[in-house]
């Protein structure tokens, strides 16, 4: 019996393979820089009516009795700006002289308009009054309208538009029953 030998099996052995370890990146230092703006030019349209519509104050509306005035009985208005403004604008190193005058539309909340130029006044000097003939709350609307001239190295013109500004009150209005 002839017996052959057959060579050993190689035996697979627990062999870990890993891969070699990369070397590391090379470091880059990075700094902020920030962007420069090129410098921007910017070139403001001045306006005359941008800068008084500025200047101009919003008139206060105040009327007598403040508190609850009666049906049947007027109430007396008036409205806290002066009669004529007078100022001077510097309008890119040019001087303007303005003087305006204001025009009043009063809206009384219950459908009567009245347009004047007078600013009104308190008792006993009042006037600019209005009779309500029914009670509620009413919204006293009055619209200021700026209108005059401006004047430039002595020459005078008249300003073409005007300077609109709004007031609003409130105004309650009861019923005091008479008895005899």
């Amino acid at each position: 019996n002839t017996t052959t030998k057959r060579a050993p099996r190689p035996q697979p052995s627990a062999t870990l393979w890993f891969p070699p370890k990369p070397s590391p990146a090379p470091y880059v230092k990075r700094t902020y820089k920030p962007r420069t703006a090129k410098p921007r030019t910017y070139i403001q349209k001045v306006n005359l009516s941008d800068r008084l519509t500025k200047l101009v104050t919003t008139a206060g509306i105040v009327f007598q009795p403040e508190f609850e005035a009666l049906t049947h009985v007027p109430v007396i208005f008036w409205i806290d700006l002066p009669k004529i403004f007078v100022s001077r604008v510097d309008i890119i190193g040019e001087i303007v002289d303005v003087t305006l005058r204001p025009g009043f539309i009063w809206s009384y909340g219950d459908g009567s308009i009245w347009a004047t130029s007078d600013t009104g006044s308190p008792f006993p000097n009042q006037s600019i009054t209005h009779t309500y003939r029914k009670p509620g709350t009413y919204a006293v609307t009055v619209i200021t309208t700026w209108n005059g001239s401006f004047s430039h190295n002595g020459a005078v013109r008249a300003i073409t538009g005007h300077v609109i500004k709004t007031s609003v009150a409130t105004v309650t209005v009861v019923s005091a029953p008479t008895r005899f």
